[in-house]
């Protein structure tokens, strides 16, 4: 259950709500402590990245997005049981305050977006340079040393941005309560808006080819695993030559009219994950659900940026390497759609053959 919050009076300078604490009714003399509903709250945001971290990084450490991911779940554990010791203990023996815990929480996590958006980008970059080469124990070592660079300076960044102070408003109805300042990510806000209509106005001029490429990028990536499992038992090994033996592939006819721009093949197979996301969260942003930091980041939204930057990068690379970049597997199925742009002529999908000389490396080859 989302806690009730009130935009603060200085919101339009410094964007920032007040979430409510504690409720006190002076007519009848109730009174409530909210501290339960923040922790279902975070109970609820903890076992949805956990379900995402399981069903989309396969690779957690792989590499710089991954490492991020894995980190926003160890911060939301130990906001989980931070705020589960202040509600067992009650506010008056708990050292810390929940509007400290949540004040502090909201600006770190709020920080963090763009350093996340610029490494990540930086690190997809750099995958077929020297620095992709290098040892899994290295590349583990310098995700892990970048993740926690970015969380420390989110860390120092809040010891100048936020007053941890309770307030007390005073209602109409008779109604007394104790707010705490949070943040709101409006860099995610802006993100998820303009990827958004990024998508909506890209795919608008083929609306009407869209369902077809659809049924045919459904096809290819079916092919793609039928070849997976028959290869699976041709592959053999070879110091010193490789070679391969493909049938004929009849399942690979050409069935569209008109093969979609790599650009837009892209942007479709990005917007058919990640469309239903991004209209719940402008459908959110639309209806005026102001949302603090410490929400709206989370696995879902980094793994949907995840996938737009690698989409990005491979875009940029595919001009020259083709469908054959050293990226992490990601949810989005970028060669299909690789495919699905390049016609009949580029259709037959490569084959994988394994070639002992080096580790962990598929050697991908036309045929």
């Amino acid at each position: 259950m989302l806690p009730e919050s009130t935009a603060s009076p200085e919101a339009s300078k410094t964007v920032k709500m007040l979430a409510i604490i504690e409720q006190r009714n002076t007519l009848s003399g109730c009174h409530a402590d909210l501290t339960d509903k923040y922790l279902l709250l975070m109970l609820f945001k903890l076992g949805m990245d956990i379900a995402v971290i399981f069903l989309c990084c396969r690779k957690p450490f792989h590499s710089f997005l991954a490492m991020c991911s894995s980190s926003i779940v160890l911060a939301d554990s130990l906001m989980v049981f931070l705020i589960a010791h202040i509600w067992f203990l009650g506010p008056e023996r708990y050292p810390v305050s929940l509007c400290f815990l949540m004040a502090y929480a909201s600006a770190a996590y709020g920080a963090l977006p763009l350093p996340i958006i610029c490494l990540g980008l930086l690190d997809y970059f750099l995958e077929d340079t020297y620095l992709s080469n290098q040892r899994a124990c290295c590349k583990f070592l310098r995700n892990a040393v970048l993740t926690l660079l970015v969380w420390m300076l989110a860390v120092i960044y809040t010891f100048w941005s936020v007053q941890p102070d309770l307030m007390e408003m005073d209602f109409e109805n008779g109604i007394k309560a104790l707010v705490c300042e949070v943040e709101e990510s409006t860099l995610i806000d802006y993100l998820i808006l303009g990827v958004f209509a990024a998508v909506i106005f890209t795919m608008l001029p083929f609306w009407s080819m869209i369902p077809q490429w659809m049924k045919e990028a459904e096809r290819l990536s079916e092919a793609r695993e039928e070849r997976d499992n028959q290869s699976s038992d041709l592959l053999f090994t070879s110091t010193c030559n490789t070679e391969t033996k493909i049938g004929e592939e009849n399942y690979l006819q050409d069935t569209v009219q008109m093969c979609p721009p790599l650009w837009a093949s892209l942007t479709m197979g990005f917007g058919a994950f990640w469309m239903p996301y991004l209209s719940v969260s402008v459908a959110c942003l639309i209806f005026g659900f102001a949302v603090p930091s410490y929400i709206t980041v989370n696995l879902l939204w980094l793994e949907c940026t995840n996938s737009l930057l690698m989409g990005v990068v491979f875009w940029v690379k595919s001009k020259k390497q083709g469908p054959y970049s050293n990226l992490p597997e990601n949810v989005c199925m970028w060669h299909v759609y690789w495919h699905l742009s390049k016609g009949a002529q580029h259709r037959q999908l490569p084959m994988a053959v394994f070639n002992p000389s080096k580790e962990k490396r598929n050697t991908l080859l036309y045929v």
